[in-house]
């Protein structure tokens, strides 16, 4: 029986996968951080608060994944009757699926996009994707027992180094009494979260496709339910249910399919290549490409040291994952 559902990487070298995986992630990651800028800033007129973008993230990725996750359960439950949670959403285990979309659905999501609120995109830049190397390593040392190399260590350096000059003048004014810090504070913990979530993906040895249904299936019914009734009872001032739908659209389109569908599956497949160190060592690229971008499309300051902080973060990323093709060959894939 013919399968609704292929598999776009099938035709492809693991290797392939991993750097298109990389590629796309890191696109998708520097727009996403634009875009929510532009989006959730309140300065800048949006119809949309946080939570309404929030909302309009899961009912994209809702629509694409649950049906999937539902169709993944069915047919898994023709050789094992007890697979699948959620009322037959999500195809992973109860606590695999609450563990995993807690951390990298619902709470990373609402911290990351209130962030946006009080603070710009080079903050997030540096704090978000900049820092996931140094929490990954973190929880990867302590939950998968990973060592730290010499030169994966350098890396890091390097990284962190490059992460606090594209974004350390900025942060020097965090505490100026403007409100910035708290966006810092979101966007740390934001960036806590999304590296737990990839830990544990390598932890549980989680397929790409099904980590993202079960982080979009937990997100979906705890969120959007909650929500939608505190909407037509007047309780939130959201404007979801009223907003021009080309604004609801839009946000469901990028925010869900992209950020949460496509990217969601690219970086777990990143992840099942590269390992989650470095995995994040390669998303390091996107503090300094969406500074770049940030200036160029919301008149952001762009100075001589975001260039010298991505310059820094290129070469932190080459001493993070050298070797990594050797390690790979030796294990046979």
């Amino acid at each position: 029986m013919p399968t609704p559902f292929k598999n776009p990487f099938a035709a492809l070298s693991p290797k392939a996968v991993g750097v298109l995986a990389a590629v796309i992630t890191v696109t998708i990651w520097t727009s996403f951080i634009v875009i929510a800028r532009a989006s959730a800033d309140p300065a800048r007129g949006g119809v949309l608060n946080v939570f309404d973008i929030v909302y309009a993230r899961l009912l994209g990725a809702g629509l694409i994944l649950l049906p999937w996750g539902w169709w993944l359960v069915r047919r898994d439950r023709r050789t094992q009757p007890w697979a699948g949670s959620l009322f037959g959403l999500s195809p992973l285990p109860l606590r695999q699926t609450l563990i995993t979309g807690f951390f990298g659905g619902l709470l990373y999501a609402m911290l990351a996009y209130s962030g946006f609120v009080f603070a710009p995109a080079a903050h997030a830049s540096v704090l978000m994707p900049g820092s996931l190397p140094l929490w990954t390593t973190l929880l990867a040392y302590v939950i998968l027992g990973d060592r730290v190399s010499t030169s994966r260590a350098l890396g890091l350096v390097l990284i962190v180094g490059g992460d606090l000059l594209v974004g350390g003048s900025s942060l020097l004014h965090a505490l100026d009494g403007s409100g910035v810090w708290r966006g810092d504070v979101l966007f740390v913990l934001a960036s806590l979260c999304w590296s737990t979530y990839s830990v544990l993906v390598r932890h549980f040895a989680l397929d790409a496709v099904r980590a993202t249904i079960a982080v979009t299936a937990v997100a979906s019914i705890v969120y959007v339910p909650i929500y939608t009734v505190l909407l037509l009872l007047h309780l939130v001032p959201g404007q979801a249910l009223v907003a021009p739908l080309a604004d609801m659209t839009f946000q469901m389109f990028f925010q869900g399919v992209g950020s949460v569908v496509v990217s969601g599956i690219t970086f777990t497949k990143m992840i099942q290549y590269f390992g989650p160190v470095r995995s994040t060592m390669i998303t390091a690229l996107v503090p300094g490409l969406s500074a770049i971008s940030a200036a160029i499309f919301l008149g952001e300051p762009l100075v001589w040291n975001l260039l010298a902080g991505l310059a820094l973060v290129t070469c932190g990323i080459v001493f993070g994952v050298r070797g990594m093709a050797k390690n790979h060959e030796s294990a046979g894939v």
